[in-house]
Order: C-alpha cells, then structure tokens, then sequence
C-alpha cells in the first residue's frame, strides 16, 4: 500500500514538473506592489532551464519594471526599467506562439503599448526626433509589422537628413498600406501610431514640396479615419 501511495505521489509530482511552474507567487507580488521583488523573481524564472522558454515570466518582468518606471524610483539599478520592460515584454511577445498570454492579459499589453505611443507622440512634438527615432525602433519589438512604426522610422530619418533611409521605409509602407484590408482587428495603440506615421509622414512631403505624395498618402488611408478629428484637419489642411 505504501508502495502505492508513493508511486502514486511520484507521478503527480512529476505531471506537476512537466506541466511548469504556475508562477502564482509572481502574481501575488504584484496584487502587494512589490515590485522590486517582483522583478527579481521574474528574472530567476526567465534564467532558469524549465522556464526560460515561457512566456510568462518575461510578461511579469515587464509588469515589474514598468510600474517602478512610473513610481520614478531613485535606485540607480532602476534607471532604465521603462526600456528594460520593452525588452522584456518583446520578449513575452516573441515566446507566446499561441497568444494565450497576450490575450488573457491583454489590458496590461494594451496599456504598456499606449504608453510607448504617448512617448513617441511626446518626442516628436519637441521636436527630437532621434530620440523618438529610437523609441519608435523600440516598438517594433511589441509590434513587428507595425505600420505606423514604419512610416514615423521613415519620417524620423527625413527629418534627421538620412532621405535614402526614409524613401526605403516609406517605399515599404506603401506596399504594406496598398495590401492593407481594413483595420478592424487592429490594437487602439497600434491605430494610434498609424494615424502618428501618416500624418508626420504627410509633413514630410510637404516639407519637401511633394504635396502630391501627401495628398496621395492622406487620401490612401482616409477611409481609416473618418472620424478622427485630428485626421480631418490635416486632411482639410493639405487636401482641401
């Protein structure tokens, strides 16, 4: 019988094993705010043989990281924590080959992406367009084929006198924008930087007298933006 009981114990210990961490005590540090612990952990999970492969941990590092970024902690160690959680959370991104992570925390990704537009939104009305330029580099890592990302790395050349480097990835959101269906499906962060890239992208031609480019990009992707009052003023503004 107790033969029984421990072969019985054995196998369950090792469908447990084979089944992976629950990581339950990382969820737990962050319902107390304990960040800092929080990201500690995390990183010995994203170390570690049976778990360095898994998408959550890198997804509680990022969670971790971005709510010390916003607490502006003093701890030198920390002062990075807004980029280190882009890595991580591409990261999670990359290693989530079923989606389920980015679908069941899909208000924390939402939220982290928006904030990256926010900054980029924030650079560029400076104007500092390398270092929007290195933020909008930033984002691919969230968001691969990201659109709008291609059209403000064409328009963040433009403007930091690189034209080869800006025409190529313009040249390459055209092909993308002329396939382009509808936007339906997309995240409100990624519409968001798509409207951003369009717009300082029409900028661009204007600021290099192709006003026709302009009205051809803005015409291209109207239809997207119908509502948008900010849209329609550019709109107004180069097309009418």
């Amino acid at each position: 019988m107790k033969k029984l009981v421990l072969a019985t114990a054995l196998l369950i210990a090792g469908f447990v094993n084979a089944q992976g961490p629950s990581y339950d005590d990382l969820r737990i540090l962050y319902a107390d705010g304990n960040y800092e612990k929080l990201v500690k952990s995390s990183e010995s999970y994203t170390q570690k043989d049976k778990s360095k492969t898994d998408a959550l941990p890198f997804m509680w590092l990022a969670r971790g990281l971005y709510k010390i970024s916003q607490s502006g902690a003093a701890d030198e160690k920390y002062k990075n924590a807004y980029k280190e959680a882009v890595g991580a959370l591409g990261k999670a991104i990359k290693l989530d080959k079923s989606g389920d992570v980015q679908r069941e925390y899909s208000e924390f990704f939402q939220e982290f992406k928006m904030s990256l537009v926010e900054i980029i939104g924030n650079d560029l009305s400076v104007p500092d367009y390398k270092k929007a330029n290195s933020w909008v580099l930033k984002y691919y890592k969230l968001a691969p084929t990201s659109l709008g990302a291609k059209l403000l790395e064409g328009a963040c050349k433009f403007r930091n006198a690189d034209k080869g480097g800006a025409n190529a990835a313009w040249k390459d959101a055209d092909k993308k924008i002329a396939a382009l269906a509808d936007i339906d499906g997309w995240d409100p962060a990624d519409v968001a930087l798509f409207k951003m890239g369009v717009i300082q992208t029409a900028d661009c031609y204007v600021a290099s007298r192709q006003v026709d480019k302009a009205k051809t990009l803005l015409g291209k992707v109207a239809q997207y933006f119908e509502e948008d009052e900010e849209f329609k003023a550019k709109y107004d503004e180069i097309v009418n």
